[in-house]
This record gives structure tokens, sequence and C-alpha cells, in this order.
């Protein structure tokens, strides 16, 4: 009995030219250039190219039936195509998605359309408590660095077309290209379909134009946080929103696996997590209480995060404080050690079992430079973790008594008396205090 091959290629194409880069003037200059890629094309070389409106291109790919687009994160700029492998409509889509990923127009029209779309959407916004809670809580962790910036109505109003299309071949070029393919081609078929996809960018250096590709300016890593802070921000809310943390790693450190296992015993495994237990289950506090990493190029945020009623946060928020002090100070048990590889290892072929799930792990393997068969010993490595291991690689990693606290809403928040009160953050309904002394 012949394997079912189902005809269709998933293509992911990644440049280092993520909102990392923006200037902090411009912050969101990656984002809306992304976004811009789909909405026109620059007419061709050759009478059968030419210039493609939004909609005309929008056409174009649902009459191949195959899709193209783009967007930012904050390391990456990328660019994602996907096709049926039939040879005639292939070869029509990887035709399309080279000359969307070298000719876009970044129509001026549409961008000052679609600015103010997002001016009024941002505006909506920052009247919602979870917008800012988050950026609060970014900028006192982040600092400076270009993963605190934020995208406000401010730096939109200073982007225009003209810096898309200076920043645009500046750094999405051949050689600065990664390129993860999956689906149902041959390694012949694949290497000439991404040479057809690159074919129109600017081309690897050659030996006589070694400087065609330098490198680009280095980004500063994050900094660690000197000292503990915290920010009261009033707002009129049902529910307070309570985040607390600090930079935590860089996606290619080598405590990975422990903090993943660690992580999910501490606030990662939802409903059998400790902080759900503590916080929850025992104490009726919260519905729901988290935490993650967010591991990048740079130390990308430790967070710890719940919602409660207003006049429980100050409980809930030091009921979760103690939890994660005595977490990183003694570790898991070994009885939670094992359900938590039994759940991760259970679960991992959940994390392939589609085309862009398995587009999403190889690329990452390429983006963060990790070893080749990370995909085939991942449950080997979760296995391998220890409770030594998990204590030592969070003890490194965490510093509870340093760590920055954002409470929005809560009793403490609301007394207007409070003579530290700072000016509003940007929304009629919020106001936040001083940064308490640790």
């Amino acid at each position: 009995m012949q394997s079912l091959v189902i005809p269709m290629v998933d293509v992911q194409i990644d440049f280092d030219a993520g909102s990392r880069r923006d200037p902090a003037a411009q912050a969101g200059l990656a984002s809306v250039t992304a976004m811009m890629v789909s909405k026109g094309l620059r007419a061709g070389m050759s009478a059968n190219e030419p210039a493609l409106d939004e909609n005309a291109l929008g056409e174009a790919w649902a009459d191949l039936g195959a899709s193209f687009g783009a967007h930012a994160s904050t390391d990456r700029m990328s660019f994602s195509l996907r096709s049926l492998t039939y040879p005639d409509l292939l070869a029509q889509a990887v035709h399309l998605a080279a000359r969307q990923l070298a000719q876009p127009s970044f129509p001026a029209e549409v961008w000052a359309r679609e600015r103010e779309a997002m001016q009024a959407s941002l505006r909506e916004a920052n009247t919602r408590p979870a917008t800012i809670a988050s950026r609060a809580f970014n900028q006192a962790v982040y600092g400076a660095h270009p993963y605190g910036f934020e995208m406000t109505q401010e730096s939109l109003s200073r982007i225009d077309v003209t810096q898309m299309a200076a920043l645009y071949p500046q750094l999405i070029q051949a050689c600065r290209a990664k390129v993860t393919v999956v689906g149902a081609l041959d390694r012949a078929q694949t290497d000439k379909l991404v040479a057809q996809l690159l074919g129109g960018l600017v081309a690897t250096p050659s030996a006589a134009d070694a400087k065609a590709c330098a490198a680009l300016p280095a980004v500063p890593e994050v900094a660690a946080l000197a000292q503990a802070s915290e920010q009261r921000i009033a707002f009129d809310a049902a529910q307070a929103h309570v985040l607390v943390g600090q930079p935590g790693f860089k996606r290619d450190d080598s405590d990975f696996f422990a903090l993943t296992v660690g992580n999910y015993i501490l606030g990662g495994g939802g409903f059998v997590s400790r902080l759900t237990n503590e916080v929850r289950e025992k104490r009726g506090l919260s519905y729901s209480v988290y935490s993650y990493f967010a591991p990048s190029m740079h130390a990308g945020a430790f967070t710890l995060g719940l919602q409660t009623r207003p006049d429980q946060a100050d409980q809930a928020l030091q009921v979760s404080r103690d939890v994660l002090a005595k977490f990183v100070a003694e570790g898991p048990t070994e009885a939670e050690l094992q359900a938590a590889k039994s759940n991760l290892i259970g679960g991992f072929a959940l994390r392939i079992d589609s085309n862009r799930k398995l587009l999403d792990n190889v690329a990452n393997i390429a983006w963060n430079k990790l070893a080749l068969d990370y995909l085939d010993t991942w449950t080997q490595q979760v296995e391998k973790v220890s409770l030594a291991d998990i204590r030592a690689a969070f003890q490194r990693k965490l510093q509870p008594q340093a760590m920055a606290t954002v409470v929005l809403g809560g009793a403490a928040a609301k007394m207007g008396s409070n003579e530290n009160h700072d000016a509003a953050i940007d929304s009629p309904r919020a106001q936040a205090q001083s940064p308490a002394k640790p």
C-alpha cells in the first residue's frame, strides 16, 4: 500500500530585520514594512510583469489557491509561502512570491489609509487595562533596549514609505536569508525553488564584492535589573492585572531544557502547575495564573502574571512571590519533575503534527543555530533534566528579590490621596504612581 503524500509545500524565509532594529523614534517600522509588502508590486523588467495594486495582487494569489505573507517579530522579518506542488501551479506561485519579495511598491496612499486605521486601533487599545499593564511591564523589564520599544500613535506618525523603501533593500538581501522548506519536494526541487525565490533580491556577495552583505550593527544585550521596582497603576476595572518579571535568557542558552521543564512545573503547566495550586486551588485568588520565559536573540522576559479581584491583588501578588522565591531556592519535588516530564514528552508529537508546526520548528533550528538533531533528541533532552539541573538553572537566571512588578487596579492603586502620583498614562482612565522602593 502506497503512503499518502500531500502535494503541498510550506516555505519560510527569515531575515534579521525585526523590531529590534527599529529606530526608537520610529518604533513599529519593521512591523508596518512587513505589512506593506502585500499592498502592491512594482512593474518588472518585462511586459509580462505589470505593476499590481493590492487588489490585483490578492486576486492573483486567490487564482493560484496559494498564499504569501510577511510579518515582523522582535528579531525577524519572516515571509511565508504555501502552495500546492503541482508543477504548473508551483512555478507560478514561486514566481509571484519572488516578485512580492523583491518588488514591493510601498504605495503612499495605501500607507496613509493603513496608518489612520492603525492609529485608531491604538487609541482603542490604550483604553484596555491589559495594554496599559503590558506596556508598563515591558518598559520596566527592558528599559531602553529595543525589546521594550512600543509602537504608538506618535511613532506611526513619524513613519513614511520612503523609510520603508530605504530599510527594505538594506536588510532583505539574499545573503541574509535563512530559508526553511517543508513539503513534497526533493532536494533538487527545493534548491531550484529557493534560488528562484531569492533571485530578485540583492545577491550573495562574491569574492570580489565581499562588503555587499557586511555584518549588521550589533544590538546591545538586555541589561539585568539592578533592583526591584513596583508600579501601581490606578484603573477602574473589574479585574486587577498583576505582572512580575525580569530579563530571562537567550534562546541558545544551555539551560534551555532545564528552564523549560522547570517552568512547566512552576507556572507553565496550566492547572497542574504549582502557581495554580497555591493561588487558585488553595486560596481562590485567581482563575488563571501563569509564568513563562520568552527566550530570543537577547534575553527575553520571564513573566509571572495573573488577574484577580482588585481587593485581592496584594494578597495574590504576595502568594505568587512566595511561590516563586521558594521554587528558585528549592526547586521542584521528584513527583512534580516526573509528572512534568511525562506531560512534555507525551505531548511532543503535537508540536510537529502539521506542516506549519514542523516548519516553525525547523526554522527555529536554523534561526537559533541549534543542533541539527534538535527535534530528534528533544524528548531525550527533557528526560535527562534532573532536580539539580532545574534548581541550578533557576538560581542562575532568576533573582526574585530584584524583579519588576506592575499592578494595574487593586486597592492600593485606588488611593487617590497618594502624593506620588505621576501624569496619566496614555489613557484618560489610567494614572501611574511612582515606582515603589524595593
